[in-house]
């Protein structure tokens, strides 16, 4: 059996948190000296190595395991306290969480603020489609995800799905689609697409058509940003069902195609070893997501 010391593992994550040996060892009022040792004991009772002496470090599988671990304590020994003294404060709990930024500006955040009295939150943007590995190496306690398996030490629930509409303003219509929104005529539309991650576009586009087809694109990295740049009518996007429904019917948006839409399943993943805090955010999460998805 291998016996992890929470305070070898508590160093590992402190380094990953602050980016380097130095910056980790200010952080836990100790030598840099100190930090490595604690690394080369932890790596000795691991048998292999728990990250890469690169600039930023970079985590191992087995360091990624060994971080989950410290935080996971971290979150335990905060539920503890507050059995063992449940009528002192508790202590605040910190968490991390990945959420794809549709997923903010549309529908999370009223779960989030039915608990943020109660811990302090850090989201994390990440699309939906990336957020997982930020799960894996111990970044995060919980994420937004497309991926319904499980990862490793994880548990998994689906929130629902989130679905996308291809929109733009009636002059775009007017100047682009007036015969539909064709192969020919999408080859040659401008696009508007959230960064170089961001495939949804390329999605509606591959389901018009077999051929790859390349737009002009103008990429705009912010939720609230993205959807003004359709607004203005710099392009077509794809933005959400419930973002869009009203202004749908009143017309100050168009869909490039009534029947068409995009469907983006939801998941919500959390480490296996939570905290009674994360399983509230989790609940909160669900509350929220319910009569949206």
């Amino acid at each position: 059996m291998i016996d992890i010391q929470p305070e070898q593992a508590r160093t590992l994550a402190a380094i990953v948190a602050h980016g380097s040996f130095e910056a980790a060892a200010s952080h836990l009022r100790v030598t840099a000296s100190a930090v490595s040792q604690r690394v080369r004991a932890l790596e000795a009772t691991v048998g292999r190595p728990v990250l890469k002496r690169t600039r930023p470090v970079e985590l191992t599988s087995s360091g990624q395991a060994v971080v989950r671990f410290a935080r996971q304590l971290d979150m335990l020994s905060a539920d503890l306290a507050e059995e063992l003294q449940p009528g002192a404060q508790p202590a605040s709990v910190r968490l991390a969480l990945v959420i794809n930024s549709d997923s903010l500006h549309t529908w999370a955040l009223p779960g989030l603020a039915a608990v943020a009295g109660k811990v302090q939150l850090e989201i994390l943007r990440e699309d939906q489609d990336y957020s997982l590995e930020l799960l894996r190496n111990g970044a995060a306690a919980a994420a937004i995800t497309t991926t319904a398996k499980a990862a490793p030490g994880c548990t998994s629930r689906r929130l629902g799905v989130m679905r996308y509409l291809p929109v733009c303003t009636p002059e775009l219509a007017d100047r682009w689609f007036t015969g539909g929104a064709t192969a020919a005529v999408l080859a040659d539309a401008p696009v508007i697409i959230f960064d170089r991650k961001d495939d949804l576009q390329d999605r509606y586009l591959r389901s018009v058509s077999r051929a790859a087809l390349h737009p002009p694109r103008h990429y705009i990295p912010a939720a609230h940003e993205f959807g003004e740049a359709i607004r203005w009518g710099m392009g077509w996007g794809l933005l959400p069902e419930i973002e869009v429904r009203e202004e749908l019917k009143r017309r100050t948006l168009v869909s490039l195609d009534p029947a068409a839409h995009v469907d983006v399943p939801l998941h919500w993943q959390q480490w296996r070893h939570g905290s009674a805090a994360l399983d509230e955010v989790a609940a909160a999460i669900q509350a929220a997501a319910r009569p949206l998805l």
